[in-house]
């Protein structure tokens, strides 16, 4: 069966979208990579380990954000960042 040209354009236009959002979302991503590095230099950091104790004796105000305490919240997020970095590298390659 031959395309036609309808098809054609409906797939350019789906590709070109998509194409349009993974640019963006890795022009994102390069533009956090300072953060991550601090991030990961932070996790386990006496800064971080004083930070916890203070929390968990009640001597941060209690709405004071602190997700970043919870270990697993950031451990996650250097996994993740480094699957992606994987996955973009692996994907250039092919």
């Amino acid at each position: 069966m031959i395309p036609t040209l309808q098809e054609m354009e409906a797939a350019c236009n789906r590709c070109r979208a998509a194409v349009d959002a993974l640019t963006a979302a890795l022009e994102a991503f390069d533009a956090v990579q300072d953060d991550l590095r601090v991030l990961d230099a932070y996790l386990g950091s006496d800064d971080w380990f004083s930070q916890l104790e203070a929390d968990e004796q009640g001597l941060l105000p209690p709405d004071l954000p602190r997700g970043v305490l919870a270990e697993d919240t950031l451990y996650d997020l250097l996994e993740e960042a480094d699957a992606l970095r994987n996955r973009v590298g692996t994907a250039a390659d092919s």
